[in-house]
């Protein structure tokens, strides 16, 4: 390294307003202020690391005590205090490094320099950097000074943690929030430095730079200053992204592609490759939730301005992600963050990775995997009861197709809630010919990854279809007798005393006689008719089979003249005693009861 070689962060720090970067509103502020001679006491300058608090706060202590301001606010840099300030030898501004400097005597000899007028100049002003870094002794110390100061006191603090100072110190600072610097700034300042040192430089690498710093000037100069010495003063982005180990957005656009033909070898060979040249995987899975965001804002015009690239890359965004649909993108992101979170405590990192890049490469061609380890609700199947085929005298060959259609028909159809009044259900299935298989068409395997819903569906649908095929079925149907048809009713009622709504409705309404073997049912309200009716299968085969007769049909009926038993609260009853037998109340006193 040169004898006068000086890291960009020190030979490029601003020294005035105008130079300091991506915070216009800010120094704008303190130059009105500094025009208009209102200058508070105590400032407090809070915001990320690297974005020019310090700086501002030296350059505004330069700029109170200038004894010839310019017309736009700036310093001279051409009197005696400028010059001292320049030359790091005046005494009208003493810094404080809070973060080695936090006891109470330190922030003493601070209050005893208070004291002390200036020499040249109108103010003194002390600078406390990371001022959160002060015990809580130590602000209570500086609170009264604070409060307080001589009229050429100013107190400048500085801090990344505004959260943690004590509010009565916030109470008397006027504070300024310092905002992280933008990209397309941090990459001006950059080729405003490339050409001062001579120093040739992609576009893209000095993006990649602006990226890495993440909102900080000062990270993004000695970012440079490393880049710029590995590559030999021609910064390209190739050496860019190798010298900070970052990641192509060629990579993430490659996956893409694979995605799109949900080509799940093709993935994990593009993830095996990353791994290879070194990157970890919490980070490329980070990356790739980082990249669909970045295509789901590219995605509409109104939040296109949140992409943080120069304009090229930029417009490859706007143009990819055209080839997805929005919801694509949450559900990427969401799997993403669902690896991210679980990364930590997976024993088989890779395994986690790869399973996740599985379940997008799938969202294309097949029903959405579950995000995470939620399992989707299971869809509720409920077969209606069993309906007779029509009697037919053809051969068993040709009656087969429509057996195993009405088989389908019923296992498909939803349960009704309750049966209007004059239809009765269809009568139960009458022996016919023995279905011949038919032949099946086999369809080639498909494997889902975590496809639950549909597994869910085919088994509620096999479960409906299974009682549809357990019907009973009686060659000679035995005559039915009504005092065995109440044995059955209330048989199945002692069977199912879980079923409290059900069986307290079979208690109180017991079928009546049509004719033949049609019986009705009448029902208080919808609701009781509509639970009754989820459970007529079950009731219905539970009679036939206790009954050997394959002819029984329910009917259920509203009738609303039928009055139910009014459901009473404890207060309610004894109220009601009291109202029938008023000595009751007598023997209550009596005692001290109480509910």
């Amino acid at each position: 390294m040169s004898e006068n070689y000086i890291v960009s962060a020190r030979k490029y720090r601003p020294a005035s307003f105008a130079t300091v970067v991506g915070q216009q509103s800010l120094t704008h502020t303190l130059k009105t202020a500094i025009g208009s001679n209102k200058l508070a006491h105590a400032y407090l300058f809070c915001g990320p690391r690297g974005v020019g608090k310090t700086t501002c706060a030296r350059i505004f202590a330069k700029a109170i005590n200038c004894e010839h301001l310019t017309a736009d606010g700036e310093p001279c840099n051409e009197c005696e205090s400028c010059k001292a300030f320049n030359e790091q030898r005046s005494y009208n501004i003493i810094e404080l490094d809070a973060a080695s400097n936090n006891s109470v005597d330190d922030i003493r000899t601070i209050v005893d320099q208070v004291r002390i007028p200036p020499q040249v100049g109108k103010y003194r002003v002390f600078i406390i950097d990371e001022v959160h870094m002060l015990t809580t002794a130590a602000f209570n110390a500086f609170l009264k000074t604070l409060e307080e100061p001589p009229e050429y006191a100013i107190f400048i603090l500085a801090t990344t943690e505004k959260q943690k100072i004590i509010p009565t110190i916030l109470s008397r600072c006027q504070i300024y929030d310092f905002a992280r610097i933008k990209v397309p700034d941090i990459v001006e300042q950059l080729k405003y430095i490339c050409t001062d040192r001579g120093v040739t430089a992609e576009t893209a690498a000095l993006n990649v730079i602006a990226q890495k710093a993440d909102g900080a000037m000062r990270d993004a100069l000695s970012i440079f200053d490393q880049v710029a010495a590995s590559c030999e003063g021609n910064i390209t982005y190739q050496g860019a992204i190798e010298n900070l180990n970052v990641l192509d957005h060629d990579y993430y656009f490659r996956l893409d592609e694979a995605f799109l033909k949900s080509d799940i070898p093709e993935a994990l060979l593009i993830y095996k490759d990353i791994r290879e040249h070194g990157f970890d995987s919490q980070f490329f899975i980070n990356g790739l939730a980082q990249h669909f965001r970045d295509l789901m804002v590219a995605s509409n015009p109104q939040t296109v301005v949140l992409l943080e690239m120069n304009d090229e890359l930029a417009q490859k965004f706007v143009l990819q992600a055209q080839k997805f649909a929005p919801a694509y993108f949450y559900r990427v992101m969401d799997l993403c963050n669902y690896c991210d979170l679980n990364y930590r405590n997976a024993s088989n990192k890779q395994f986690l990775v790869e399973l996740t890049l599985i379940k997008i490469c799938q969202l294309l061609t097949g029903p959405m995997p579950p995000a995470g380890g939620d399992q989707p609700p299971v869809k509720k199947m409920q077969a209606s009861p069993a309906q007779a085929p029509q009697q037919t005298t053809q051969t068993p060959r040709t009656a087969a197709p429509q057996a195993a259609a009405s088989a389908q028909h019923t296992a498909s159809a939803p349960a009704q809630h309750y049966m209007p009044q004059g239809h009765p259900l269809p009568a139960p299935p009458m022996p016919s010919a023995k279905p011949v298989p038919t032949a099946k068409t086999k369809m080639p395997p498909r494997i889902y990854i975590n496809n639950t819903q549909r597994a869910a569906e085919e088994a509620a649908k096999q479960e409906a279809t299974k009682k549809v095929a357990s019907a009973p079925t009686f060659h000679d149907n035995k005559p039915i007798d009504p005092e065995q048809f109440a044995q059955a009713w209330n048989a199945y009622t002692q069977a199912h005393p879980h079923d409290i709504i059900v069986v307290n409705a079979m208690h109180r309404a017991v079928p009546t006689l049509v004719s033949g073997t049609h019986y009705k049912m009448k029902s208080a309200n919808e609701g009781e008719a509509g639970m009754i009716n989820n459970s007529l299968t079950d009731i219905l085969t539970y009679l036939r089979n206790t009954l050997q007769n394959g002819t029984i049909t329910l009917e259920i009926e509203l009738d609303k003249t039928i009055k139910t038993p009014k459901i009473m609260t404890e207060r309610e009853i004894v109220n009601d005693i009291l109202s029938r037998r008023p000595e009751f109340g007598d023997f209550i006193k009596d005692f001290q009861l109480t509910l």
